[in-house]
């Protein structure tokens, strides 16, 4: 039976998903299969249908493309659970504050993602692209999901930490960085209760985020020690200042834009990078375009900044990946006042989320969905309607680092694929699986040498 459980003003009934359980809600269906359960919604309820996360909240799923844009874009909503539990797990940031704090937040790191220090961090992804490549053996079997999460990490790392850590303290800080990432989904969708339970996999959260700040606020306190600019994004938060009182950020607060920017910049791009090469190993029309492209731009010399505009159709691949593919599965928000969103007048502290990767997939806004086809952006009869397409979010909380993304996406993918071809171990359709990030389940590729290896001059 579907129950009504939101109680509205002069407002349609909001269904109530089917499944949930006395304390536990709709825990369950989650933890078992948490796409597919939210797929399920899309298909079987309307625009809106709440769902049962934690004991006395009101979660509503909102699944129609106008009425999250206008979720998106309220002002007077805050960030809702997920971000809420990210602040409360990793400290407060431009990633999880809202409101004006938000706002602040975000003209204070703005300079960090500029056009002219985004330049500047390309030849160091580049050159850690190289180096990873370097290690693969023609011949072996690549875990790519795991090769491409150590890869985001070393090129996060080098343009935050270039002149700030030495390489024993990179590579602890990449590991725990890593153990880190793989418990804040878990942690933020489980009921609260759960994350004070003595269990083994909180312990190990807990010390790898202790270690994590520990490094960061030891490579402060050095380079404030040492007095110069190292030309890294660590040195510029350093320089950047709280314009209401025109004090530079804290230690902590440093800790805790980079401890947030790894864990969401770091795993987002480890899974679009898999995925992106996933669909190259599975499309080789693409791959072959995507290569004719490349050496057409390029010829012998490696990618550079200025390329990243010069290449529409890696582009547009991209651009493919984060539609059918895209690493968000839960977008929350929370109305602070008596808020209406279309139809429906919903109480102060209610929960609203929307699950990109089901917007993305659904076949009433894009045709043929699960099809991989590149060339849907140049045909206006398959453009999505407004808000159906959000890689980055809308509103003023879009993703602050959307320009560094992409920059970091083609500088991999066409460092990666003039050098190397990546096939596919096993003839099977990889699965997706929902962790802090929409994720292959398993993606085991094997490295194939190309005929030209065009490396950084």
């Amino acid at each position: 039976m579907k129950g009504l459980t939101v109680n509205v003003t002069a407002s349609p009934p909001i269904p109530r998903a089917a499944g949930s359980l006395p304390l536990v809600g709709h825990a369950i269906p989650l933890l078992r299969d948490n796409l597919a359960f939210i797929a399920s919604l899309r298909r079987t309820y309307g625009p809106v249908v709440e769902i049962a996360l934690q004991p006395g909240t009101r979660t509503v799923i909102v699944q129609d493309p106008v009425l999250i844009q206008a979720m998106l874009k309220d002002k007077t909503l805050d960030k809702g659970r997920f971000f809420e539990k990210m602040g409360q797990l990793l400290g407060d940031s431009v990633v999880t504050a809202a409101g004006e704090e938000h706002t602040a937040k975000r003209r204070q790191l703005q300079p960090a993602f500029a056009r002219g220090e985004i330049a500047r961090y390309v030849d160091l992804m580049r050159d850690e692209v190289h180096t990873a490549v370097d290690g693969w053996v023609p011949g072996r079997t690549l875990d790519v999901r795991e090769v491409m999460v150590e890869l985001s990490l070393d090129m996060l790392g080098r343009t935050v930490f270039s002149g700030s850590l030495d390489d024993t303290t990179f590579r602890r800080l990449r590991h725990d960085l890593s153990v880190v990432m793989n418990g804040v989904g878990a942690r933020v969708m489980l009921p609260d209760w759960v994350e004070r339970l003595p269990l083994p996999f909180n312990r190990r959260f807990d010390r790898a985020r202790d270690a994590v700040r520990a490094t960061v606020h030891r490579a402060v306190d050095d380079l404030q020690a040492a007095g110069h600019d190292t030309g890294d994004m660590l040195s510029l938060l350093l320089r950047a200042q709280d314009e209401a009182t025109g004090r530079p950020l804290t230690a902590h607060q440093i800790c805790s834009e980079i401890l947030t920017l790894a864990v969401a910049g770091t795993e987002t791009t480890a899974s679009v990078l898999s995925w992106a090469l996933y669909e190259l190993a599975r499309h080789p029309d693409v791959e072959a375009r995507v290569l004719a492209e490349l050496d057409d731009v390029l010829g012998d010399r490696p990618v550079t900044f200025e390329d990243i505009t010069r290449l529409p159709y890696l582009g547009r691949v991209i651009t493919e990946v984060t539609r059918l593919h895209h690493t968000g599965w839960l977008v929350t928000r929370r109305t602070t006042v008596e808020t209406r969103l279309g139809a429906w007048t919903l109480p102060a502290g209610t929960e609203l989320a929307y699950c990109q990767h089901a917007l993305h997939r659904d076949p009433a806004l894009f045709p043929d969905p699960l099809h991989f086809d590149p060339d849907r952006w140049l045909d206006s009869a398959q453009q999505p309607p407004a808000g159906a397409f959000l890689p980055f979010g809308a509103g003023k909380h879009r993703c602050i680092g959307d320009r560094f993304a992409l920059t970091e996406l083609i500088t991999a993918i066409a460092t990666i694929a003039r050098r190397v071809r990546l096939d596919l171990t096993r003839d099977e359709t990889v699965r997706p699986v929902a962790r802090a990030t929409v994720r292959p389940r398993t993606l085991l590729m094997t490295v194939r040498p190309r005929r030209r290896d065009v490396r950084a001059v």
